[in-house]
């Protein structure tokens, strides 16, 4: 019993040191700390072994990693309520309709829920049609980078939108500036790699992309260049306001237990999941809830944003869960 309470702990211990030592480490580091907190579960399976067998080491060795995931399991980034007068409140729609099998869900989800904008993630050729034919009345403002299979992204308004650069990646992340009743809102969606073995450089690189960008646009935005097939654009005001409120919304492959995802909430952006207090409200892979999951869709927002509610939609025929926020734009002092 000692030797396999041992395995157990070296196996957590070396997740658990990459996330002390504020790393992503390398293949399988990455993918397993993103389910950081069930880890929980095979050290309490070698505390139980190690107490039976008497193994005293091997009890203050289990402690101290509970006490670690305890520690690193408790929510991460900034909070706190805009100290300024509310101005407008809308609703925020982010999905991925995993290679547009969830489309039609979307779609109902939409006329059900009426969000004010619309993130969705991996809408290839068929979805973007679907998308266009049952929602473009209600949702005429749209930035597109439509591809085959998993790569397109769509961003659906209400709001009149403006062309602003997207982040470049593998997989599209589209941006723009929406007027939001007289209010400019820039907007970006998220969607980089996903950390496959061998390739987690390129996931790295692409959050580091995001993280460059949150770092140039919570505090300091600009708005240049044309975000690819942006159709309908309305004028949002002064896009060029160094001083535009942000929203980064999608479907992030990385959730708080990752040094690379922290690295963007470290920019100011807060999430909103965790200002509703739902911040390890699993969302992936959606066929395991909720019994098993981690969460790495998010709607992050800069500080101009408070959250009134934020909860997670179950749509048919997508491996993620669809996220739905309630946000208030507020007025900066």
């Amino acid at each position: 019993m000692e030797t396999a309470a041992a395995l157990l702990f070296l196996g957590v211990s070396a997740v658990v040191g990459c996330r002390v030592a504020d790393t992503d480490c390398i293949t399988p580091f990455p993918q397993l700390l993103a389910f950081l907190p069930w880890l929980l579960v095979p050290t309490g399976f070698g505390l139980l072994l190690a107490l039976f067998s008497r193994w005293w080491t091997g009890v203050v060795w289990a402690v101290a990693l509970l006490g670690l995931l305890a520690w690193f399991i408790e929510p991460y980034g900034k909070t706190g309520e805009p100290g300024g007068a509310p101005l407008v409140s809308f609703r925020v729609l982010t999905s991925n309709v995993e290679f547009g099998h969830a489309t039609d869900a979307l779609v109902e989800a939409v006329r059900r829920e009426k969000p004010d904008l619309v993130f969705v993630q991996e809408c290839e050729y068929t979805c973007d049609d679907t998308l266009k034919r049952a929602l473009g009345t209600d949702y005429p403002h749209r930035a597109a980078q439509v591809s085959a299979g998993s790569a397109g992204s769509v961003v659906l308004s209400r709001f009149p939108l403006s062309a602003a650069d997207g982040v470049p990646g593998t997989m599209a992340m589209p941006g723009a500036v929406a007027d939001v009743r007289g209010h400019a809102v820039r907007l970006q969606l998220a969607h980089p790699m996903p950390p496959l073995p061998g390739r987690t450089d390129l996931w790295r690189e692409e959050l580091g992309k995001l993280r460059d960008f949150a770092a140039e646009n919570s505090g300091n935005t600009r708005n240049t260049g044309n975000a690819g097939n942006t159709g309908n654009a309305g004028n949002a005001g002064n896009a060029g306001d160094s001083r535009t409120p942000l929203i980064l919304a999608g479907d992030f492959n990385a959730s708080q237990d990752h040094a690379a995802f922290r690295r963007i909430l470290d920019t100011g952006l807060r999430d909103a999941t965790r200002l509703a207090g739902h911040d390890r409200t699993p969302s992936w892979p959606a066929r395991t809830m909720p019994a098993f999951g981690v969460q790495i869709d998010h709607v992050l927002l800069s500080a101009d944003f408070s959250v009134r509610a934020a909860r997670f939609l179950d749509l048919p025929d997508t491996d993620h869960r669809a996220l739905l926020t309630d946000v208030t734009l507020h007025q900066r002092r």
